[in-house]
Parts: structure tokens; sequence; C-alpha cells
């Protein structure tokens, strides 16, 4: 009986061993699992220059409400002169958007006398050639010297290929990133194997030296020489 009493518990204890062992060695060989990748971050980017602008002006009368006859007459004219400005500058019909006039009462702490108006139309340029918007949108002078109140908006320059080059930039990217992690991998005596898995970070189009980057992409439109950059998250298996 004393002799059973040692063999069960000496089971057990064998038995439960065997596992802690076996538990052990599924543990170092996940954990050997999960060191056999590297993730990096590789970027790419290259300079582009815009190839679409859109640029617009407002025009703009003032006038009481017994005279807004007049302003709307006023703005009709200006609207005659500012598309003759944009003629002779190379802007062709179709290119001009023209909103219609309307009148916005203007704001009067003194509520007494006639209400005041502002009367405003808006003019929208959209050109392929971005320069000529550039030199078109500084020297407006020639409408504000007629005596013309003229409102400026700065223009807004476009890249329209940008989907074609972010195809390019990822796979220049996804090359970074395998540079990288070859020189990560080397400084510790591995080497990099096959691609486990990469995602693409966000569109980042800067204007020239800026590093004024978003989580959530970038599209600066204030310039026509713009510098496009992508990142790729990619994990390699090493070896």
């Amino acid at each position: 009986m004393q002799k059973n009493s040692f063999f069960i518990p000496s089971i057990i204890l064998g038995i439960a061993l065997i596992v802690s062992v076996v538990i052990g060695a599924f543990t170092f060989i996940a954990a050997r699992g999960f060191d056999n990748t590297l993730a990096v971050t590789g970027s790419a980017s290259e300079k582009v220059v815009a190839d679409n602008a859109t640029w617009s002006l407002s025009l703009s009368r003032q006038a009481s409400e017994f005279d807004l006859g007049t302003a709307y007459s006023g703005i009709a004219r200006d609207l005659i002169a500012a598309k003759k400005f944009l003629a002779a500058n190379g802007i062709a019909e179709s290119a001009i958007t023209v909103t219609p006039a309307i009148a916005m009462q203007q704001y009067k702490s003194d509520q007494s006398g006639p209400r005041e108006f502002d009367v405003r139309q808006t003019i929208s340029v959209q050109s392929n050639d971005p320069q000529a918007i550039d030199k078109l949108s500084k020297s407006t002078d020639a409408l504000t010297s007629q005596g013309m109140v003229v409102t400026i908006d700065s223009p807004q320059y476009y890249y329209t290929k940008l989907s074609e080059l972010r195809v390019s930039l990822l796979g220049a990217a996804l090359t970074d990133a395998r540079a990288r992690a070859q020189q990560i991998a080397g400084s510790a005596g591995t080497k990099v194997g096959a691609l486990k898995s990469a995602s693409s970070g966000v569109v980042q189009v800067l204007s020239p030296n800026s590093i004024d980057v978003s989580d959530y992409g970038q599209y600066d439109t204030s310039s026509i020489n713009k510098n496009v950059m992508v990142t790729v998250r990619a994990t390699f298996f090493v070896k």
C-alpha cells in the first residue's frame, strides 16, 4: 500500500513534467516564429509640375436698396470688361464659368436710413496652362485701373496624373523598404527573405522643401512645382 501511495503521485508528477516541457517547447517555437519577421517603412518621392489650374475673381458694386438696378447694370458692364481681359490673355470662353450676380445686405449698427447691399458676381477660370494662370493672376491692374472693384483669389494648382504616379512610387517605396530591412538585418547577422505583407500609406503632395505631412494625406495647391511622396509599411521574413 505504501509503495502504491508513492507510485501514483510519481506518475502524476511525471505527466506534469512532460506537459510542462511540451508547453515550454511550443512557447519557444512560437517565440521563434514571432521573431523571424522584420517590419520597416519605405518611402519614395518624385518632383512634378502642375498641369491644371483654377482661378477665380469677384466683381462687386455697392448700392442702396433704391439703387440696386444701377448696381446690377454696373456689374454687367464689369463682366464684359473682365471677359475681354481674359480673352486678351488667351482664356477661351469655354474655360470660363460665371455665377449669377447676387445682392447681399450689409450689416449696419445703425438701422436708420435705406438698406445697403453689396452686389457681387464671381468668374472662375480653369486651364491646362498653370504658368499662364499664374501670370494672369498677377496682372489684374488692367481691370482695377478701369475703376472696377475686383477681389482676386489665389490660383489653385493640380497634378492630374497623380493616380498613375502613385502606382510607380509604391513600387519604389517597397524597394526602399527592402533596402532598409537588409541594412537592419545585416547588422544583426541575418538575411532578409520573402515579403510577408505590405500596406501603403497616404499620398503626400507637398510644396517644394515642405515637411508638412499629415496622417490623412496632404495636397498642396498653392505651388506649381510639387513633391509627391508615398510610404509603404512592409514586413519581411528574416533567416
